[in-house]
């Protein structure tokens, strides 16, 4: 009896031990699947996987290259934009079925976000072909060599001598059409720009065919390479050709800074916004930027006062520019500046650096071609290091060590590194790397902007000549978004926006040049540099919301922030407070008061 009654108060305490431990650990169990899928991840990596494909397939293919890959630069040929959209309008098809109601937050997210992308990408597609119908009348050889190409990818058996009199009857219709154009007085810059796309990637599709035959097939060899080698000359002065007709477009202010691009309007931007998730409008934008601004320019005044300079902030900010270490050394520096920043972080207790991020972060140095455009260090998973090189000139050495001086990179050495753009990189490719498919640099720069904005609140700037480093930065982007925004709504000119950063914020000339040749000739988007100022802000409302009410703590925050891996903020949030959502989400988070 007494046996029996001690196993059953054995049995009875396993039972009441599996009702406490069974559920924790199947909840413990169902938050680890969601750090790495969602009911919707199978088909973003499906949809992902099969635009790469016939992007890929139907793109010419460089000589002994496998797989996928093809070159990013080459324009769709219409029997490519005719098969993008069919795949997009089949996975349109495939969510509608889906049961969305019965999905967790994380699926649904993942739903809105695939929908969002998918139609964005129609959308693209049709503005291409729009513009390609606009100025294909000048390139009417165009199918001749779209068909050549399209009978390489099966390999196609041809006939050398007849594909020699085509190229050559081809190199007379580019004679003709760049003789005629060459009349035309000019056309708009996107379509120019449209219009070399075209051209290009009729060179690359016709270099792709004959590097696939020559050498191989002997009439071919034998036949073809001199009507080619004059057709692909002929194409590559008609792609100038055009691309030196574009015009500024009625909303471009011209001066004489050298720099062109394509400011891209009112109507274009507000898309572009809703398409990131962002419920302002430019104006309101700028009056936010305007608004930080007025907010930095008082903190740089209490600095500038401290240091003994009064009210004259640009004597303060010239002192902490000369305080830059001798050539050579800035390496040993960088160093230094992301120990600094470790030891804040950690003693803060705000995020753990995963071992191995720590330890593999890399260093290189920026070329001087490359600082021309970039005068900053740059990061991700390794950081790039601007510095004078022996073959600058005298002016150019002084003005790079003077904008990369202590107090400047040091606020922006862990922006790039861990817990920045490094450690995005480290937890992007761990958890949920499906996301990568929603890339937007609200995320991206964002995360690695707030923790320049939690830092400074943090008090990690504890000297007047640390603030006003860390304050150039923020005077740096707010200036982003002023200039940028300007620019594309037609306001500004180059030369005004470069004005503009070096009197109100305090770069030297040059930097400020390379900064606005960057924004609007590089390969950033429109809103690149909105993104790192607005996408902060974003970030530390939703810290204001979940870790200032007691909700989270910063570490458990951070790093459900790094999990959910890159998309809007709007809709991290989204996952963080398990909000309601329907198929049809539409952005409308307001995360900043103009109070």
């Amino acid at each position: 009896m007494k046996l029996f009654n001690h196993r059953t108060f054995l049995c009875l305490i396993f039972l009441i031990s599996a009702a406490i431990f069974i559920p924790k650990a199947l909840a413990q169990s169902k938050f680890n699947l969601y750090e790495q899928t969602s009911e919707t991840a199978g088909l973003i990596i499906q949809y992902g996987q099969d635009t790469r494909a016939i992007r890929s397939f139907y793109s010419p293919m460089e000589r002994g290259r496998g797989g996928f890959g093809a070159p990013s630069s080459v324009l769709n040929s219409p029997e490519q934009r005719k098969r993008l959209r069919e795949v997009d309008q089949s996975y349109l098809d495939k969510l509608a079925k889906l049961d969305f109601n019965a999905m967790s937050i994380y699926g649904k997210v993942d739903y809105i976000l695939l929908k969002r992308s998918i139609e964005d990408d129609l959308l693209t597609l049709s503005k291409e072909e729009k513009e390609y119908n606009a100025v294909k009348t000048y390139f009417p050889f165009a199918d001749k060599i779209y068909a050549l190409e399209k009978g390489r990818r099966r390999g196609a058996t041809i006939d050398g001598q007849a594909v020699a009199g085509q190229l050559n009857d081809i190199l007379k219709e580019v004679k003709t059409a760049s003789d005629a154009f060459k009349k035309t007085e000019s056309i708009e810059m996107p379509l120019a720009e449209r219009g070399e796309e075209a051209v290009t990637g009729l060179k690359s599709r016709l270099k792709s065919t004959y590097d696939f035959y020559k050498g191989y097939d002997p009439m071919f060899s034998w036949w073809v390479p001199e009507p080619y080698e004059a057709l692909d000359s002929a194409l590559n002065a008609y792609s100038k050709t055009i691309k030196s007709k574009g015009k500024l477009t009625t909303t471009q202010k011209d001066d004489n800074s050298g720099i062109k691009g394509v400011p891209i309007g009112r109507d274009e931007l507000i898309r572009q916004l809703d398409a990131e998730m962002i419920s302002y409008t430019p104006d309101e934008l700028i009056e936010l930027a305007n608004k930080e601004f007025a907010w930095c320019d008082k903190e740089l005044l209490k600095a500038s006062q401290e240091m003994g300079f009064g009210n004259d902030w640009k004597k303060a900010q010239e002192k902490v520019k000369n305080s830059y270490v001798k050539a050579g050394t800035q390496p040993e520096l960088i160093l230094k500046l992301y120990d600094d920043a470790k030891t804040f972080i950690t003693a803060n207790n705000l995020i753990d650096y995963p071992e191995i991020a720590d330890e593999t972060w890399g260093m290189q140095m920026m070329t001087p071609e490359r600082q021309l455009i970039n005068p900053f260090f740059l990061g991700g998973r390794d950081i790039i290091i601007s510095y004078p090189t022996n073959t600058m000139q005298h002016e150019d050495k002084l003005m790079s060590m003077r904008g990369n001086n202590p107090y400047f990179s040091r606020a922006t050495v862990h922006h790039e590194l861990v817990p920045g753009h490094h450690l995005q990189y480290y937890m992007n490719s761990r958890y949920k790397a499906y996301r990568s498919e929603f890339r937007t640099p609200f995320w991206t720069e964002g995360w690695s902007l707030y923790w320049e904005l939690l830092l400074y609140d943090k008090g990690f700037a504890k000297t007047p000549e640390e603030r006003i480093g860390m304050l150039f930065w923020r005077m740096h982007r707010c200036a982003r978004i002023i200039f940028s925004l300007n620019y594309h709504l037609g306001k500004w000119g180059p030369q005004q926006c470069i004005d503009f950063l070096v009197d109100r914020v305090g770069h030297e000339r040059a930097n400020a040049e390379g900064e606005v040749r960057r924004s609007f000739e590089g390969s950033y988007s429109p809103l690149y540099q909105v993104a790192y100022l607005i996408g902060g802000l974003q970030i530390l409302s939703l810290k204001n919301e979940l870790v200032d009410s007691g909700k989270m703590t910063y570490k458990d925050f951070h790093d459900a922030i790094m999990k959910e891996n890159n998309m809007p903020i709007e809709m991290v949030r989204a996952t963080l407070i398990n909000q309601p959502v329907t198929r049809d989400f539409k952005t409308k988070w307001k995360f900043y008061s103009f109070k």
